[in-house]
């Protein structure tokens, strides 16, 4: 499949989706949204992709969320256009079942579901010039793609709620503060950092990160000694793969391990 508004590029192992409409800030209008959502089911779907990196195109915004000029040109089909997308804003905000590593290279605003896809993801990289915002009240909206959860469950409760309330702009230093962002960097620096980033993951054994991240995901939600004694599907994957031996014998043999992701 070609793509419009976005680039998709694979080096390797690491895949990197790059929303590319500058012109309006990288919003995202659905018709963006399913072409993420393929490039997304693209890397879920390949045994060969193990991380993905998602930023925006230019310097000026990660994605602006909403691009509410389509959306007020095409207010009466809206409804049946947001149907048409089965993992939510972007492709990716109500996409449960991927275990595998999601970085967000965040260049410049986030703003409402630009906000929402990088809390999607597992570690967000910021450049120095980034903000982030739910800003969705002001506009007579609220931030439905998993915003106003997310957040919440991310950061005390009265910081999230001045966000969304009031709808809070913080620097990508502050977001820092909150624990929002892992590592913030000069704009000029932030896809080698994020690259990085995945570089030190794809060191780890691919089915042991998907184990690790499903535990994460499906054991907050348990009691601790429930979550302990669960046996989630990714664990017995790795369990019976070939990489749980090629593991162990390579740190015995003193060479770095040849992952198979099998």
């Amino acid at each position: 499949m070609s793509f419009d508004a976005i680039k998709v590029e694979k080096k390797a192992h690491l895949m990197m989706i790059t929303i590319n409409r500058p012109e309006v800030m990288n919003a995202v209008s659905p018709l963006t949204g399913l072409e993420m959502e393929k490039a997304f089911d693209d890397f879920n779907d390949d045994p060969n992709a193990w991380v993905c990196i998602v930023t925006g195109e230019g310097d000026r915004a990660f994605c602006v969320g909403n691009d509410l000029k389509f959306h007020a040109k095409n207010f009466d089909k809206m409804a049946e256009l947001n149907a048409t997308l089965k993992y939510g804003f972007g492709g990716i905000t109500q996409r449960y079942d991927c275990f595998k590593p999601l970085i967000a290279a965040v260049n410049g605003l986030a703003l409402g579901g630009g906000f929402e896809i990088a809390l999607s993801c597992d570690i967000i990289i910021a450049a120095e010039t980034a903000a982030f915002a739910l800003p969705e009240p002001r506009v007579g909206l609220m931030a439905l793609a998993g915003g106003v959860h997310r957040l919440s469950r991310r950061i005390p409760y009265h910081m999230a709620m001045g966000m969304i309330l009031g709808a809070k702009r913080i620097s990508a230093q502050q977001a820092m503060n909150y624990g929002i962002v892992n590592e913030v960097v000069p704009l000029d620096n932030l896809l080698a950092t994020a690259e990085n980033w995945a570089e030190e993951i794809m060191l780890g054994a691919p089915l042991s990160i998907r184990a690790s991240k499903e535990a994460v995901v499906k054991g907050n939600d348990l009691p601790l000694d429930k979550a302990i004694s669960a046996q989630f599907p990714e664990a017995i994957k790795m369990m019976n793969s070939e990489d749980i031996v090629e593991g162990p014998t390579a740190f015995a043999q003193k060479r770095k391990p040849n992952w198979k992701g099998k």
